[in-house]
């Protein structure tokens, strides 16, 4: 981590790749403001990775936070990983609410952190990392509106790359579109949910996706594209490595 990247704040920092991008980033030297809305979540992160670990209990989804907590810390990193646990059923099954909950937890709170970094503005040189996922590419039809959240939030890393572009500001937008794993809660569920519909028990379906991708890869590679000034855009990420997309 060069020395420029001294502060980084991470959304959903409570568990899953959050939590393993939030201990990568303070082994890598960097403070890091966790926020995830589960206080006992990021109090065991903080008991794990010490003082250099800043607890924000919050919703992420609140544009209020994310000017805030931007505007106090001034990171020169920004992760965007927070989203909700999908609701695994066919769409006839699904409610307008289930439908539309990756839409107002994912895609929203990438909307208020990225159009906060914009208007603060972040620092030249500050890079946003966006998490979407792999079912932008391939679908995701028992999760409801989650594949189309997530492209949403892919497209939301276009249209700010340009305005920074145009504003001259210097800001680094990157995404990463990681494929389905069970290591977190919400890959669990999804994991369950697929294995169901096929007929085979969660480890069956599991094997299909080997190798497996871990939370640390995730980490990994953010850490390693927040510290590269020359990175791509955009990333899909499996347990076989990072691949550029376009």
């Amino acid at each position: 981590m060069s020395d420029s990247l001294q502060t980084a704040v991470v959304t959903g920092a409570g568990r899953g790749f959050g939590r393993a991008i939030s201990a990568a980033l303070v082994a890598a030297g960097t403070h890091v403001v966790g926020v995830a809305r589960t206080e006992r979540d990021l109090l065991t992160v903080r008991d794990e990775l010490g003082g250099s670990f800043i607890p924000v209990t919050a919703d992420a989804t609140d544009e209020g936070v994310a000017e805030r907590v931007i505007r106090d810390h001034r990171p020169s990193v920004l992760v965007l990983n927070a989203g909700a646990i999908p609701h695994m059923a066919p769409v006839h099954e699904q409610t307008w609410e289930t439908f539309s909950r990756h839409w107002h937890t994912d895609t929203r709170h990438v909307f208020a952190w990225t159009r906060a970094a914009l208007r603060a503005p972040l620092a030249p040189g500050s890079v946003v990392v966006s998490l979407s996922s792999g079912a932008v590419l391939a679908g995701s039809p028992l999760s409801g509106g989650y594949a189309s959240a997530k492209a949403a939030t892919r497209y939301l890393r276009g249209y700010a790359a340009e305005e920074s572009r145009r504003a001259g500001l210097g800001i680094r937008f990157v995404t990463l579109l990681p494929q389905l794993t069970p290591l977190t809660a919400a890959g669990a569920v999804a994991v369950a949910g697929y294995a169901a519909r096929q007929g085979v028990d969660p480890d069956t379906f599991a094997a299909g996706l080997q190798p497996i991708l871990t939370p640390e890869q995730v980490a990994k590679a953010v850490t390693d594209l927040a510290a590269d000034p020359g990175s791509g855009p955009e990333y899909r990420i499996g347990g076989d490595g990072l691949h550029p997309l376009g």
